[in-house]
């Protein structure tokens, strides 16, 4: 199916994920399989970022949360880590000004303390500047992981518990999600996974419960426009039933 039929397809199902969240996975296979440096599959990587952000925006998605740099990414060796964040550094100086053309909004969930103070400061300066921007949201997670944030709401609620200025008995679900990382965020419908693992790698838990999970064996620096057609197709053609039946779901639209 060539890609501008996957577009008018897509299209004309109106049902385009108001959030996706992708875990970009297989930049070092990449790299190994042309016989490269592994740096050169995470450089070749910020081109699919920067091509899916574009077609994310194009298509009218509200939020894309990328998987950049996981918490437990920091155990990697110290050489591949130092590279990642100089490729970060150099990435966000570059892109912000380009972003903030076309209206992106640049945000991050994790814990930006991590970074080295460089890295840090260039990622700050460009949420600032992209913060008024009403387009897509492009949010980075950075020295994230999944059971950290749900650790980190859980302390939060505890001592907003102690200081009394939360009962324990007004705690639901939507009181607990305001004490994420992404409180002010909808919950991703689509969570793709490139180059074909098939596990959550620690990301967005308490998030993904009803999300539709999408696997390629694409690496990520292969994965364009044509392979997210495909993702948001394959998302268009389930049925979302959130523990409820086909019926159910056919007398509510109806």
């Amino acid at each position: 199916m060539s890609t501008e039929t996957l577009i008018e397809q897509i299209i004309s199902n109106g049902n385009i994920p108001s959030h996706i969240a992708i875990i970009m996975d297989g930049n070092g296979r990449w790299a190994k399989e042309r016989r490269l440096p592994r740096f050169a599959g995470h450089s070749e990587g910020i081109n699919s970022v920067r091509e899916i952000t574009r077609v994310c925006g194009e298509l009218g998605v509200k939020y894309l949360t990328m998987y950049t740099f996981s918490s437990e990414n920091w155990s990697r060796p110290k050489k591949e880590v130092s590279a990642l964040m100089q490729l970060l550094l150099k990435t966000i100086r570059k892109e912000v000004t380009e972003l903030d053309k076309k209206n992106v909004k640049l945000t991050t969930i994790g814990s930006l303390e991590d970074l080295p103070s460089e890295a840090r400061r260039a990622l700050v300066d460009g949420i600032e500047q992209t913060k008024l921007n009403t387009g897509l949201n492009l949010i980075l997670a950075l020295s994230y992981g999944g059971r950290q944030e749900i650790l980190y709401a859980i302390k939060a609620i505890y001592k907003d518990l102690e200081s009394g200025k939360l009962k324990a008995e007004s705690i639901s679900e939507e009181i607990f999600k305001s004490y994420l990382y992404t409180s002010n965020v909808p919950d991703p419908e689509l969570l793709i996974r490139t180059g074909g693992e098939r596990r959550l790698s620690n990301f967005l838990l308490w998030q993904i419960a009803y999300s539709e999970i999408y696997i390629t064996d694409v690496y990520w620096p292969k994965f364009r426009d044509k392979e997210l057609y495909l993702a948001i197709k394959d998302y268009q053609e389930r049925e979302r039933r959130f523990g409820k039946v086909s019926e159910q779901l056919r007398k509510e639209n109806n």
